[in-house]
């Protein structure tokens, strides 16, 4: 079998594409615009330090993501915790924990939702009616996409500060939205998927090492192992298809190109897709160009000694949402570096980095008593406008199935119909379909007699 493969991408998308390709004994060629592998989930060097793009973390249930990584050989990469264990601080309030216990789901999650002193006693005793209630639900049903997982809540009798504290504290860091703006079904999906169904689904993978470290140098090595041929600083500028098959005009360091494929698999984010298959005679005119992006803010602070004694914490009740601990990731040599994800970040995005150090340097010192005495050595922000799509109300039916229509056109990333939100697991799952459908549409075409070009 000598048959060519091109993956224009090389997030962790197309990385599962590329090597589930190259196993099926494609002849595989990854394009990356960028210098690197790992698309969004990646690092760079500040100083000492090696900063991820943004803040990742992974739950239990992520196991293509998991597999992913074991195929890297960086499977020790991620620590996960023995139970799911969340340290939640307020301003000025003693500390809860969310921790779950060892029994059959969902009876696991009894401590996290009783115990929870955010929460009145009333509202916890809400809290478990509306959790059983939502594992009623089916992530699957349509119906489900157009309505707001706020609403819900509310329709549930869910109180204001119940939807902030608990519902909202985890929905926005999966889903990067508020509960107003989360489509009812990703949050069913999150709910069930990652925290519901499993009794130990939803216990917390944080990475151990830089992600350059895991999705770039790790996958290197492994699409070498498989026989991958990778473009890095190499651009698709077009697409076109002829009797022979399909025709990708590049532009990288050694000028522009045309390269042959008989399989071109698109794992680019939806914005990018749009713009390389404008043009092209789909078979449905592509929904996914009403999607939209909804942006993360990082914001990086180095102090001269520990100020927090967790690896990570949620907070309420203060302009920061998560914080962890990346002194050891990152290679600091010195004090304390922490790093605070703020998900749904609309109202930060565009704010000047003075802005945010007079925002973010008192609330952290509410927060933390260690950090009223500590000197801060670095402080500095991270901005990704276009983290993930925008999981709204409506845009299950904007998601597009690997399958274009078009023969040899395929579709890869964690915006397209995974049924899982934009995540880490998302995109490997797409990967893994992708490579799927190129197998299959290479077999029909066999089947039917037609001679695949080479």
């Amino acid at each position: 079998m000598n048959r060519a493969v091109l993956v224009v991408g090389g997030g962790l998308a197309g990385l599962t594409t590329a090597l589930r390709c190259a196993d099926q004994g494609f002849e595989v060629t990854l394009l990356e615009a960028r210098p690197r592998l790992g698309g969004a989930a990646g690092s760079f060097r500040r100083g000492d330090l090696d900063v991820d793009t943004g803040q990742h973390v992974i739950l239990r249930c992520y196991t293509a993501y998991r597999a992913l990584l074991r195929r890297f050989g960086a499977a020790d990469g991620i620590h996960v915790q023995p139970k799911l264990r969340i340290p939640v601080l307020r301003p000025d309030a003693p500390p809860s924990v969310l921790r779950r216990w060892q029994a059959p789901a969902p009876l696991h999650l009894a401590p996290a939702l009783l115990g929870y002193r955010a929460l009145a006693p009333a509202e916890r005793l809400g809290a478990a009616r509306t959790a059983l209630a939502l594992r009623a639900l089916d992530p699957a049903d349509p119906e489900l996409d157009e309505h707001s997982f706020g609403d819900w809540l509310r329709s549930r009798g869910e109180s204001a500060r119940a939807v902030d504290a608990l519902w909202g504290l985890l929905s926005v860091a999966a889903l990067n939205a508020q509960p107003d703006r989360s489509s009812l079904a990703l949050a069913v999906k999150v709910f069930r998927t990652g925290v519901l169904d499993g009794t130990d689904s939803a216990d917390i993978g944080i990475p151990r090492r830089p992600l350059g470290a895991l999705h770039d140098t790790a996958a290197h090595r492994a699409l070498h192992a498989a026989g991958v041929r990778v473009l890095l600083r190499t651009k698709a500028v077009g697409l076109r298809r002829d009797a022979l098959g399909w025709r990708v005009p590049v532009r990288g360091r050694g000028g522009e190109d045309v390269l042959n494929a008989d399989s071109v698999v698109v794992a680019v984010p939806h914005q990018h897709a749009t713009a390389l298959l404008t043009g092209l005679p789909l078979p449905a005119v592509p929904r996914w160009s009403g999607l939209s992006a909804a942006p993360i803010v990082n914001v990086h602070v180095h102090y001269d000694r520990a100020v927090l004694a967790e690896p990570m914490a949620a907070v309420l009740d203060s302009p920061v949402q998560w914080l962890f601990d990346r002194t050891a990731i990152a290679g600091a040599r010195h004090g304390q570096y922490l790093a605070l994800s703020l998900s749904a970040a609309q109202d930060l995005l565009d704010r000047r980095t003075d802005e945010l150090r007079e925002l973010f340097l008192p609330a952290l010192r509410d927060l933390l008593p260690a950090a009223r005495r500590a000197r801060v050595d670095d402080f500095f922000v991270t901005r990704e406008p276009r983290a993930t799509f925008d999981q709204a109300p409506g845009t299950r039916a904007m998601r597009p199935a690997a399958d274009t229509g078009l023969t040899g056109l395929v579709l890869a990333g964690a915006w397209t119909a995974t049924g899982w939100p934009d995540t880490l697991e998302g995109a490997v799952r797409s990967g893994e379909r992708a490579a799927r459908v190129v197998r299959a549409a290479t077999g029909d075409a066999r089947q039917a007699g037609v001679e695949v070009s080479r």
